[in-house]
């Protein structure tokens, strides 16, 4: 059986491959190669392919790899119906759906933020409210107080004098 595959070429860290047609039970580097249908660089994108070859190939039934079959229906080549495209051949599930956000109940999700907020917006009022009332009383408090302390502190400061 036929496969078209990428054969790498290139420099080492500077990547290049030749798309070709090998028996499949050869590895791609053994050299042993039926045709060359073009190359691609990985590096700029570029690709060149002999449409006409591959289309050939594939109506013979060789089988082209993932990435050679993604490459020819991006270049514009009719793959055949039986060629089975990488991401297409298997629907997306999603582990435990019953966990996601989306599927848990709203009236859950809803009352808790509604709660918080209500928290959150009582202390605000209550602070504006707190200083005015205190505020009068408080000078007044701290305005004897500091009398006190003062009346307080000359006697100790005259005692310290005479002795002096």
């Amino acid at each position: 059986m036929l496969a078209i595959r990428m054969q790498r070429t290139g420099r080492k860290g500077h990547a290049m491959f030749r798309m070709v047609v090998q028996d499949s039970r050869q590895t791609p580097t053994s050299g042993k190669v039926v045709a060359q249908l073009g190359h691609y660089d990985p590096h700029t994108k570029a690709v060149a392919i002999d449409k006409e070859k591959a289309a050939t190939f594939l109506s013979n039934g060789a089988q082209p790899s993932p990435r050679v079959a993604r490459l020819l229906k991006k270049e514009g080549v009719k793959l055949p119906e039986w060629v089975v495209l990488p991401g297409e051949d298997r629907a997306r599930t999603t582990r435990n759906p019953e966990k996601l956000r989306k599927n848990q109940p709203k009236e859950e999700v809803s009352e808790a933020p509604a709660e918080e907020k209500a928290e959150d917006i009582a202390p605000v009022e209550d602070a504006p409210d707190a200083p005015e009332a205190p505020s009068a009383e408080a000078t007044d408090a701290p305005a004897e107080d500091a009398a006190e302390t003062v009346a307080e502190e000359a006697p100790a400061e005259d005692a310290d004098k005479p002795a002096a």
